[in-house]
């Protein structure tokens, strides 16, 4: 950047590339995705994601399988899923709270990998021989990873995984459409019926495929994100005191105080999806997708560009906002050790970030926790 200046050009990856920090040129790029410009990711990238995945199609069949995740995450789909992650959090909240120390970061992304595998393929990883999941845990590391397919290497990892993980998910597949279904149950029942439509554009492949980058994204990312907030909170007690006013407000409203979280509570957290000041997120380096616009330029949604929003945004949302009215309505933490993140390439905490869960006596005044 200070030899070069905030746009040049290079080779990486084995490729020629023009590098851009320059925020009018990176929202141009953005506004032509599809026009001008098609998005790109390295060799590497598609070989563990599959070349049929949905982040590397354009134009019809983008915007078929994008409709096809709508259908799962859309907003009406999404208000029924809001009971299920309440308890879903609850349960692992009530779990956690239960031992000494918990690793955030792991036990979430055990979390949500296994909701999201019930709404996906109706898995239940404590009735399954096989760990779906396992497949899922060293991608990461081999993204952008040199392409040596040597047994010991990380893009080495990755391609088993993956291969294993759609091995897993074709037996499911195949299991499935030889049993008789009366309606759709889940999304891999969803996907049949399109398969099984005359004239279908979709294949097997590029069905698993999508089954595959859902899994892990869902995961993953979300997992990522929702440890960053609670970092955040345990080193900003002030916001952690207007988050927990506002859930606790939630609560005071309700008629039946038993009543579980509704869509109107959810779309009520006003301060829950506050964007974040960029001086305040400091040592944090991620930002999220509604903060992302602050800090390049006043019209940059960064990765919500164009038309590659991220289908499943609005999901990741509801889990986290979820997830938080749980744990500060009914809980207390303490952050213990780790919580140092680096890039490799992806965000990862290399100590973990670990914590004390405790039941709060709501009695009593919300406890700040310690930092």
């Amino acid at each position: 950047m200070e030899k070069y200046g905030p746009i040049f050009r290079t080779n990486l990856v084995g490729r020629l590339i023009i590098i851009s920090t320059d925020p009018d040129l990176n929202y141009f790029v953005f506004q032509q995705e599809g026009n001008l410009f098609q998005s790109w990711y390295p060799d590497t990238f598609t070989e563990i994601f599959g070349k049929q995945n949905v982040s590397s199609l354009h134009g019809v069949m983008y915007k078929y399988l994008k409709n096809m995740v709508l259908h799962l995450f859309g907003p009406e789909s999404l208000k029924k899923m809001i009971p299920e992650v309440e308890q879903a959090a609850l349960s692992r909240l009530q779990q956690w709270s239960c031992q000494d120390i918990t690793e955030l970061k792991d036990a979430t992304a055990s979390m949500i990998f296994d909701l999201t595998a019930k709404k996906l393929i109706s898995y239940d990883s404590s009735k399954s021989s096989e760990n779906l999941r396992d497949n899922f845990v060293a991608f990461i590391q081999g993204l952008i990873s040199f392409p040596l397919d040597i047994p010991g290497t990380a893009y080495h990892k990755c391609l088993q995984g993956r291969k294993r993980a759609i091995g897993m998910l074709k037996d499911m597949l195949r299991e499935r459409r030889g049993k008789s279904r009366d309606q759709p149950n889940d999304f891999f029942d969803y996907v049949i019926e399109e398969l099984e439509k005359e004239g279908t554009i979709l294949t097997e492949e590029i069905s698993l495929d999508l089954m595959f980058v859902l899994l892990f994204a869902s995961f993953e990312t979300t997992s990522i994100a929702m440890t960053l907030a609670i970092k955040f909170l345990s080193d900003h007690p002030l916001v952690l005191k207007q988050l927990t006013e506002e859930h606790e407000m939630i609560l005071k409203q309700r008629k039946n105080a038993d009543s579980g979280l509704t869509w109107k509570e959810y779309k009520s957290m006003t301060f829950t999806f506050q964007d974040i000041p960029f001086q305040q997120v400091g040592e944090l380096w991620l930002v999220t997708q509604r903060q992302r616009k602050q800090i390049a330029h006043p019209k940059i949604s960064w990765l919500l560009a164009a038309d590659r929003d991220c289908v499943g945004a609005d999901f990741a949302k509801v889990e986290m906002a979820v997830f938080l009215h749980c744990l500060v309505t009914k809980y207390r933490w303490e952050a213990i050790t780790g919580g140092n993140i680096v890039r490799t390439p992806g965000l990862q905490f290399p100590k973990g970030f670990h914590i004390r869960i405790l039941e709060k006596d709501n009695r009593k005044q919300p406890i700040i926790p310690d930092t």
